[in-house]
């Protein structure tokens, strides 16, 4: 699988980011270890998870999806070939201090993270969410210890909006702290807008490395909801139909499947390849539940569109000024 440099740090990365949020939920240990084999066994070493990961299912605590990568590292000893991404930020308690970006939190969650992945460090440790109830400076400067203590090797931030990354950047770079060197944007054909307009030209200009989720829009683009038809029993469905399932949704995924089509490929493969060959992206991230469908996204990354495709994608799928 091709090798990309995460920003402007010598972390070589695979094309496709392994999405980490279904381990521990929608898949257990056995299913996810089969997923995480396959995905290495394809050349992939990326792997990004968080610690609130999967708090929201019922019994779940947060925390499942690291205890299982950390359960499969050390029955496989590979932690060495891992880029290992979690997040800190979430909920993890009913205390006031149990979430956000407060020092306090992130020197807790750090701790408990590597201890849950069997690790003495993380390769990238990132905000999940803006804090702007924390002094930036005091957030800064807590995760720019961890890199001094070795405990993070590099720095990331995700939903975060054009002024509040560029900020970050400017006090990090003026208190000599290490700065954010990936951005985690909600990325895909149908949601492009919020990130192209002011993310990507501040990312391409900075030297941010860029590993979007929702790639496949939970779901959407892979072509599995329809006008009409029942929605599939699964716990993101209501979501997909309130954000995707619209006139804009289905004008785009039309163009997806018109694409697949003509190439003989599928979808989910169509819509990964423009996401993953977009200016300046380090590396979607996309989740499977089985080896199938990891294979299916590994060769969605490699495939190659012509100009034509991405010509009838883009027309399709372009975003307007208000």
């Amino acid at each position: 699988m091709l090798m990309r440099k995460l920003g402007r740090s010598g972390l070589k990365v695979a094309a496709l980011c392994l999405g980490g949020n279904t381990f521990g939920w929608t898949t257990d240990q056995n299913a996810s270890e089969t997923v995480l084999d396959a995905y290495v066994e394809a050349g992939g070493n990326f792997i990004d998870t968080a610690d609130v990961y999967s708090r929201w299912a019922p019994g779940n605590k947060g925390g499942e999806s690291e205890t299982v990568l950390g359960a499969w590292m050390a029955a496989r000893r590979n932690r060495q070939a891992i880029v290992m991404a979690t997040k800190v930020c979430g909920p993890m308690g009913p205390g006031p201090n149990d979430a956000g970006l407060s020092r306090q939190h992130i020197m807790q969650g750090v701790e408990a993270s590597l201890k849950r992945l069997r690790t003495d460090y993380i390769d990238l440790y990132q905000a999940h969410w803006d804090d702007r109830e924390t002094p930036l400076d005091e957030t800064l400067r807590a995760f720019d210890d961890l890199v001094r203590q070795g405990k993070v090797r590099y720095l990331g931030a995700s939903n975060h909006v054009a002024y509040r990354l560029t900020r970050a950047l400017w006090e990090s770079e003026r208190q000599g702290y290490a700065r954010y060197e990936c951005l985690q944007p909600k990325y895909n054909l149908v949601f492009r807008d919020e990130y192209e307009r002011e993310l990507e030209p501040l990312c391409l200009e900075q030297n941010v490395g860029v590993i979007p989720y929702s790639s496949l829009g939970s779901g959407f683009l892979s072509g599995k909801y329809r006008r009409g038809e029942t929605l599939p029993s699964t716990a993101r469905a209501a979501g997909v139909q309130k954000a995707y399932m619209t006139e804009r949704g289905f004008a785009v995924l039309a163009a997806v499947e018109k694409v697949a089509a003509g190439l003989g490929v599928t979808p989910t493969q169509v819509a990964i390849s423009w996401l993953a060959h977009r200016p300046g992206i380090t590396a979607p991230i996309a989740s499977a539940t089985s080896k199938t469908q990891l294979q299916e996204l590994v060769a969605g990354v490699e495939l190659q569109l012509d100009a034509e495709a991405r010509k009838t994608l883009d027309e399709a799928s372009a975003w307007r000024e208000a």
